[in-house]
């Protein structure tokens, strides 16, 4: 049983890793796709929006938790 429960914590920190919610746009980014693909729509531009948004999303949040330096 630990052997089990190392792997699937192992997995856990590979996908999740440090920000459960980059986590959840990729797993919705990829639902939305392939519904979009499903449907028969055009649904190669959809990745490229969730990782610009999960990016900016990172950066957002790291900015804001950045100390704020004075003077410049």
């Amino acid at each position: 049983m630990n052997l089990v429960r190392r792997f699937l914590g192992f997995w856990w920190s590979f996908i999740v890793g440090d920000d459960w919610r980059i986590a959840a746009l990729v797993v919705i980014g990829l639902g939305l796709c392939a519904a979009a693909a499903h449907g028969g729509l055009a649904a190669w531009w959809i990745p490229c929006v969730v990782v610009a948004a999960a990016l900016w999303l990172s950066v957002w949040r790291a900015a804001r938790r950045a100390p704020r330096r004075e003077g410049g």
